[in-house]
């Protein structure tokens, strides 16, 4: 196949020294690594997602996970996972980075493409595969100067899985195969159930049998008078409310169980060891590892760190896997995309203050209310999961050729 003189041209301008040198903090792990690069936070999640499963199918198997720059460390980044930043489009810097990782194998997502490790990655015999390819990124306009270098470069794929019938009809336009495109939908951000143990589960559930229960979750301190004031006001309309509180710093655990009582809070200190009785108004859980246990018990789930400015909310997946409904305030930056999912779904509901927090809360303790919401936050957290079976089994199935090889 003849080269793309376009991209001959533009990695001629990329044979410049690199502006900053790249460092690595770590030596490349032993075993296979995987990595994959991602142009936003939401597509990071989806790909931390998939690492999961995948170091479930394959253990001892590690990942590089790379993000455009400007991009935020990502979030739920486990041991097995390592993260910097994509060296710029320098070919001194990218032979550095590919030299370091030596990668079994690459995925890009979106169509985001970034021409000069795309080329080098694919000189490198490093399989390359492009996942959740839209029809938006694929008509980026710096391509307009160099009208080849797109077809050049999607060439470098083994195989492309389109977002949509859009994207699909795109990329056969600029003059892929269609063998080579997939149209099998959008690789989405979702989340495995969190763990909990069920033996303590069964017995909170029975000590709270007939209560009506509500989690306040990863709470900052700036914010416990807000929720405080709402489980007050939601109290009136159903006394024997409890509210599961879980601080975003554990630490404060004691300061705020004293803060609680100085009010007026009858609180049960799950650090301490306490259980709540018939008189426990609030169970402060102080403790870190045990998520899976609070999203489980509470049909009703407020999703803390969103009410005042600063911090960016929390992970809206985590209490829709366990199919919670969910509530959450106007500061959500850091997740507002999959908060945008559920809300769209009816999954999530907007507060803004005490008076519509506790409104939400009496309205949702109706089991009929929360229930809808629950499921369709349920919903939410498991589509796209036969996308993601699909690039786990095309993974698979390369890393067991080039092993068998």
């Amino acid at each position: 196949m003849a080269p793309s003189l376009s991209l001959v041209a533009y990695m001629a301008l990329a044979r410049r020294a690199p502006r900053d040198r790249i460092d690595f903090d770590i030596d490349r792990p032993d075993g296979e690594l995987i990595w994959a690069h991602v142009s936003s936070l939401p597509r990071a999640a989806a790909i931390l997602q998939l690492f999961h499963r995948l170091e479930l199918l394959r253990p001892g198997i590690r990942f590089l996970l790379t993000t455009s720059p400007g991009l935020s460390r990502p979030d739920h980044l486990k041991r097995c996972v390592i993260w910097q930043q994509i060296p710029e489009e320098s070919v001194p810097a990218i032979h550095r980075f590919l030299d370091h990782w030596r990668p079994d194998l690459c995925l890009w997502t979106s169509g985001h493409l970034r021409p000069a490790a795309i080329e080098l990655t694919a000189r490198s015999n490093v399989p390359l595969y492009l996942v959740d390819a839209e029809a938006a990124a694929l008509e980026e306009a710096r391509f307009r100067w160099l009208p080849d270098m797109s077809r050049g470069i999607l060439r470098r794929f083994r195989k492309i899985m389109a977002s949509d019938a859009a994207a699909a009809q795109r990329l056969r336009r600029i003059g892929l195969s269609s063998d080579a495109v997939l149209a099998i939908g959008a690789l989405q951000e979702g989340r495995a159930a969190l763990n909990c143990d069920e033996a303590t589960r069964d017995a909170l559930a029975a000590t709270l049998a007939g209560r009506p229960v509500w989690l306040a979750a990863m709470v900052q301190h700036d914010e416990i008078d807000i929720v405080s004031q709402a489980h007050r006001s939601a109290m009136r309309f159903a006394h024997r409310q409890l509210l599961i509180l879980v601080p975003d710093d554990e630490t404060k655990g004691p300061q705020i169980a004293r803060e609680l009582r100085a009010r007026g809070w009858t609180v049960a200190e799950w650090s301490q060891g306490d259980y709540p009785e018939e008189t426990t108004q609030i169970l402060l859980a102080d403790t870190r590892g045990e998520m899976g246990l609070w999203y489980r018990l509470s049909p009703i789930t407020f999703m803390g760190s969103s009410l005042l400015s600063g911090h960016g909310g929390r992970d809206p997946y985590e209490p829709g896997a366990l199919g919670s409904a969910i509530l959450y305030g106007p500061n959500v930056s850091r997740y507002l995309p999959g908060y945008s999912r559920f809300s769209a779904a009816g999954a999530a509901r907007i507060v803004r203050d005490a008076d519509t927090l506790a409104s939400a809360v009496t309205q949702l303790s109706a089991p009929d209310q929360a229930a809808a919401m629950a499921h369709a936050a349920w919903e939410v957290s498991s589509s796209g999961a036969e996308v993601t079976d699909a690039v786990i089994e095309m993974i698979q199935d390369e890393l067991d050729l080039r092993e068998a090889s």
